[in-house]
Formats: structure tokens, sequence, C-alpha cells
């Protein structure tokens, strides 16, 4: 099986198998250097944390200001942002707060919000923001925006010698299944210099309630009205082709062990496994490559909501991917315990504001925040309390 040699690099140390990312959760319980975690060599030491305050100058809140506490955290959510979130936690417990450990599963955007309403998780993660009728039932939600990501066309078709192009309405049709084979006219118009086989596209999604899948058929569902009315936008949708992987690690498998396969799916995942990825056809009419880059572009221009619920799928601007997501935690704003909601918060502070934790972030391949988000995210991270509202979150604050 041939995978596309180019854009294969990144991180070798962080390669995530579907093993790899199953031990997240052992290791997210502990510092223990015997930990396998497919991020351990990418994270880097806070040396400096001590010294560290805010980098937008907006507080003199230092960033290793939880390096006192001491929590056992349990968390759940999106496979998307797990490598991320796994290296901030083992870099956190190695090199600012030994004292706080965390076990963060990653079971998926729907299970993550599950799990938080039924406060069974100090935090939820998703990548969709909770709908209304899910805030109904877990009214004290605050979400908190932590990293963006470029969601990959990810392919495996062999004996091609460049990215294919997609755009919007082909990727929907492949997806739809009225696009069935690789040299379909449709695929052939974007590619007219590719040797596309004749074989049928085999068609992989998620199978588990997911963020990705919500932004990715968001997407799907601005750029087509056919996508819009057959199927809409859903963490779970029901598909009309193809085959489910769970998590972003197993639709990853999937396409790589699957000859012709097509999938979804986070762009460190594709990266670290060698998986060949299509460069997708933007609103400004041009092809764009996921990286870093292309998606801090796609988040450039986004105002955010007092709740931050939004998406920035089919972003404006030459060099915007158009499918690309923001990641949220989810904690509670005043009904958390303070022996768990003080060292969470504290933790996200120096995940903002740790030099060394926002280099994690583009090692990963993901896109830090803009930098004018950060005072509104400072702020709400001020605003939280906890044991009933009667003492603040955030020390210092």
């Amino acid at each position: 099986m041939h995978i596309l040699s180019t854009r294969k690099g990144g991180l070798a140390v962080a390669a995530l198998s579907a093993l790899a990312l199953a031990s997240l959760v052992a290791a997210a319980c502990g510092g223990d250097d015997d930990n396998t975690t497919p991020t351990k060599a990418a994270t880097t030491a806070a040396a400096t944390t001590a010294a560290s305050s805010s980098t937008s100058g907006a507080s003199a809140i230092p960033a290793n200001i939880g390096k006192d506490d001491k929590a056992q955290l349990t968390g759940a959510g999106a496979t998307f942002p797990a490598p991320v979130y796994q290296a901030w936690f083992d870099d956190y417990n190695k090199n600012v707060a030994k004292g706080v450990q965390v076990n963060y599963q990653p079971v998926g955007s729907g299970g993550g919000i599950n799990q938080f309403t039924a406060k069974t998780v100090d935090f939820g993660a998703s990548d969709a923001a909770m709908s209304d009728d899910e805030l109904a039932k877990s009214p004290d939600a605050q979400h908190v925006p932590t990293v963006i990501g470029a969601i990959t066309v990810a392919y495996n078709v062999n004996g091609l010698s460049k990215p294919l192009q997609l755009d919007g309405p082909t990727i929907a049709g492949i997806y739809l299944g009225t696009i069935k084979n690789w040299d379909d006219q449709a695929i052939k118009a974007l590619n007219p210099d590719a040797k596309l086989p004749s074989s049928g596209i085999v068609v992989v999604y998620r199978s588990d309630s997911s963020g990705t899948s919500y932004n990715f058929t968001d997407y799907l569902s601005k750029v087509s009205p056919d996508w819009k009315t057959k199927v809409g936008t859903n963490k779970a949708p029901n598909w009309p082709v193809g085959q489910g992987g769970k998590g972003n690690d197993g639709v990853t498998n999937v396409v790589k062990q699957t000859p012709n396969a097509i999938g979804y799916v986070e762009l460190q995942y594709a990266k670290a496994n060698n998986v060949a990825f299509a460069d997708v056809k933007n609103k400004a009419g041009k092809f764009v490559t996921p990286s870093v880059d292309s998606a801090s572009a796609s988040a450039a221009g986004v105002t955010l909501p007092d709740d931050y619920r939004t998406t920035i799928t089919d972003a404006s601007g030459d060099g915007a991917y158009p499918i690309t997501a923001m990641t949220y935690l989810l904690v509670y704003k005043s009904t958390g315990k303070c022996s768990q909601q003080q060292p969470l918060v504290d933790f996200l502070w120096w995940a903002y504001h740790d030099q060394s934790a926002q280099k994690t972030v583009k090692d990963l391949y993901y896109a830090p925040l803009p930098a004018q988000v950060l005072p509104k995210v400072e702020a709400t991270l001020k605003s939280l309390k906890c044991d009933d509202g009667s003492k603040p979150s955030l020390k210092g604050s």
C-alpha cells in the first residue's frame, strides 16, 4: 500500500496509533516516565513558568499560580484535542504542579457532554458547543475555548504523486454516495493530471457522537444544499453511506489500513500516522493545505459571542482552510467543588499563559486562540466560582 510521501513529517515521537491513543487514560493518571503517551516528547519543560505572567498584559497573575495545588482531576470528551491536552497535563504535572494529576478519557464530544451533564467528571470537552437543549440540562456549564484545529480529508489511494484537490460539493457527493468511484468526473475535473483508479471509494465516518463530525457536517451543510437538506449538521448524523471508526484515531486507522478509503480526521492524527490528505477549495476559491497557519487564518476574523458558542467552518480569506474547528473545555460556573475546580482553573490559566504550553500547541499541529480572544478568556476564568459561588475558582482573581 502506497501512502503519499509528502506531508509525512512532524513529531514522529508523537505518532498516534490506536494503541498509543488508548494509553491516554493511563498516562493521564500521573507523571510516571514509564507511561507511553503519543505526545510525551513534544512537551517542553516549563522552566520559566515561575517568572511567567500574562502574555496579554491584562493580568499580573503568574502562569504558575497553581504550583502548590493538589488534586486528582477527571475529564472526558473530544478525541480531536486529546493529543495536546495529554501533552499539557503531562507537562503541568511534571514541571509545575506535581500534586495535580488528570485522568482524561477521550470518549468523543457527545460522551463528554453527557458525563459533564451527569457530573461524573470534573470537566468535559467538546468540539461542538452544547445546544440550547443540552444547556437546559446543564445550566451551570461554561464553555472555555482552548485550541483550534484543521479537520483533514484523509485518503488512501495508491499511485498519486501529489495531494488531491477537492472542493466542498465533491466531498459532500462522496459522503452522500452520489460520487462512488475515484475516477468520477467530479474528482477528475479537480485533478486533471492525477492517475485516479476506477476503484470504488470506501467512505469512513465517526461511529461515535463526535464534535469532529459536527464541524465536518457543518461545513458540508454550508457548501452543499443537498447535504443540508438530506443530512444536516449533527454530532451523530445518519450517514448515507460508509463504515464507522471510533474516535479520530479509529477513523485514521481504518483509512490507513483500507485501500481506496477516505475519512475526516484532525490534522495531528493524519500527520502522526503518515496518512495523505487533500487540499480543499475555500470560499475565496483557493485550494488550501490544512496546517497551523491555515487554521489560524480561519479563526483570525472570528467574533466570539459571550458564551463562545460558534463554528468557524467555511471562513473567508485567501489563506483560510475551510474545515477548521475550535474546541472547548466545559467547566462549572459556580457549582463545582473548590477542591477540584480551583486546580482545574489554575491549570487552564497556565495553559494559556505559559510559553512552553503554547509552543506545544503548534508543535502538535494545532493553532492557538487568536491573540484578541485571550483577554475575553481571562475575564471568563476570573468570573468562575466554586462551592456554590462562595469562592473564586482562580487564585488571585
